[in-house]
């Protein structure tokens, strides 16, 4: 049997402490917070994305960093084995669209609930308000944890599952980034990411809690083009947000960021009507305004835009708001169309770390072990779940990230734990 202490209770810290100590192993836990899983709390608007039950190509097609790492933790522990982890310790899943997994009853408290009753079974010790000050080792390998109080605790591995740096009221604040540093370990740049952006334009103001459902966004950089998708997204008093926007910060957060530090934009246009091209949305529009001839162009655009929407489209247009439909020129016409196919909006910054869902970059994947975890410059040494430089598209795709690398890591100490006992017989 193997002492192993973990930092960090959220999601990957108590899935790594189940595993652990499934292997018979005794396990301790250490938590800054008052308790576990505060960020597990509210992710998935407080009903808990638990994963995605996607194919695996989808699965690995929706990590934005570094998913070849990932191979042999998702193979050796799949979304599918998730959803059967959960109900085999009383939390049932539901699947809804878009593969997204959540628990049956809707709230993310039953997955805390399960998981702190797992590890009460498994006598799993954990300590609340218990901040792990340094990570010692000696001679290449773990030694102890010191804690900020003065204790010191001796163990044969550590677990570091301390998150990245996004919403950090739930204890996110690097503290597992600087223990890497610490101990050797590069850490490539962090920035936020599935988050929100600001946008340049005055009038976005005008929008705010406007929802478009259906529609495609492409990013440029000039026009080189760098996202394109189609989805769901929604405006805010600084700029947009939804699905939609969130994965495209994915993709564009490190060239975003770089141009805001140049004093620098990017470009997003927005098509309302993907499903038509020019010369059917062209016919469309000429179909509303034949059937409203005699109307001013401001009172003629109701079935083609949300009213909300319509102030704006009309400023952009160019066409004035009293002229009539029937003297509106082909030329102008046109123009609208291509408006409606081309919405354009100035991209300035993504927004800070509070409203991120997770972090892009942290501990540099080349320095640990793909099938284990563990670091490959301290020996008993594991990086699970987001302080690792790992990030996924919205969906439950970051959560199995944090499942995978923990199962990975908490199996990995057992296998070792074996080898070293055979060794010395």
């Amino acid at each position: 049997m193997s002492r192993v202490l973990i930092i960090g209770g959220g999601a990957a810290g108590m899935f790594a402490a189940i595993w652990a100590a499934r292997n018979g192993h005794s396990v301790s836990l250490y938590e800054k917070n008052e308790k576990a899983g505060k960020k597990l709390f509210i992710t998935g608007k407080g009903r808990c994305n638990l994963t995605n039950a996607c194919d695996m190509d989808t699965l690995f097609s929706s990590v934005v960093s570094n998913s070849r790492f990932l191979y042999s933790s998702f193979y050796g522990f799949t979304n599918q084995d998730l959803i059967e982890f959960f109900e085999n310790i009383g939390v049932p899943t539901k699947t809804e669209r878009g593969g997204r997994v959540f628990p049956a009853s809707d709230h993310s408290s039953d997955v805390i609930k399960g998981l702190l009753g797992e590890m009460e079974r498994l006598k799993v010790k954990v300590h609340f308000r218990a901040k792990v000050r340094e990570i010692e080792t000696r001679d290449g390998a773990f030694y102890r944890l010191m804690l900020s109080d003065g204790r010191e605790v001796m163990g044969e591995a550590c677990i570091v599952a301390t998150g990245g740096l996004s919403y950090k009221t739930t204890g996110s604040t690097g503290d597992g980034l600087q223990f890497a540093k610490e101990m050797g370990h590069k850490v490539t740049p962090c920035l936020p990411s599935l988050v929100p952006i600001e946008v340049k334009e005055p009038w976005i103001q005008e929008l705010m809690g406007l929802s478009l459902k259906n529609v495609k966004a492409a990013v440029f950089d000039g026009n080189k083009r760098l996202y394109e998708d189609f989805g769901e997204m929604l405006f805010t008093h600084y700029g947009v947000s939804g699905p939609l926007i969130l994965s495209a910060s994915s993709y564009i957060g490190k060239k975003l960021l770089k141009k805001a530090q140049a004093g620098e934009t990017l470009r997003i246009e927005i098509d309302l009507k993907p499903a038509l091209d020019i010369e059917a949305l062209d016919r469309r529009v000429l179909r509303d305004f034949d059937e409203n001839q005699n109307r001013q162009f401001k009172n003629a655009l109701g079935k083609l835009f949300p009213s909300k929407l319509i102030p704006v489209m009309i400023e952009l247009s160019g066409i004035l708001p009293e002229k009539k439909i029937n003297v509106i020129s082909k030329e102008e016409r046109a123009q609208l169309v291509r408006l409606i196919k081309h919405f354009p909006l100035t991209l300035t910054k993504l927004r800070d770390y509070d409203e991120a869902i997770i972090t892009k970059g942290g501990v540099n994947t080349k320095e640990i072990d793909p099938g284990t975890m563990e670091s490959k410059l301290v020996k008993g040494v594991y990086f699970v779940g987001e302080v690792l430089d790992l990030d996924g598209l919205t969906g439950g795709f970051n959560l199995q990230i944090a499942w995978s690398t923990a199962f990975a890591a908490g199996n990995n100490i057992a296998h070792k734990d074996k080898e070293t006992k055979e060794a010395g017989k």
